[in-house]
């Protein structure tokens, strides 16, 4: 819930390169291993959930992101950018 309103998310394969290259990762098992070690940052998380959003077709920017209203606040948030990006490495068999 983002200011009071339910909102899908999915990461595209065009999502995680660019998070692959905004948040510095080497690679996307890097990127996993940040959330996995809780070694992410709260820009992490934004960019995680910026991402989300737009494949999940709510385009917000980071920037409107950061200003808005999560329910759960940032733990919340956190949790949310870690399932997502769990998700997104999931087969088919494992859902």
């Amino acid at each position: 819930m983002i200011d009071g309103q339910s909102r899908v998310m999915k990461l595209t394969l065009g999502a995680l390169a660019e998070l692959e290259q905004a948040l510095a990762a080497g690679s996307l098992v890097d990127l996993v291993q940040r959330f996995e070690t809780g070694g992410f940052s709260a820009s992490d998380v934004l960019a995680l959930i910026a991402a989300g959003l737009q494949g999940g077709g709510h385009v917000m920017s980071q920037t409107d992101l950061a200003k808005a209203e999560i329910e759960g606040g940032v733990m919340m948030a956190a949790r949310a950018a870690a399932q997502l990006l769990a998700l997104a490495f999931m087969t088919p068999s494992d859902t």
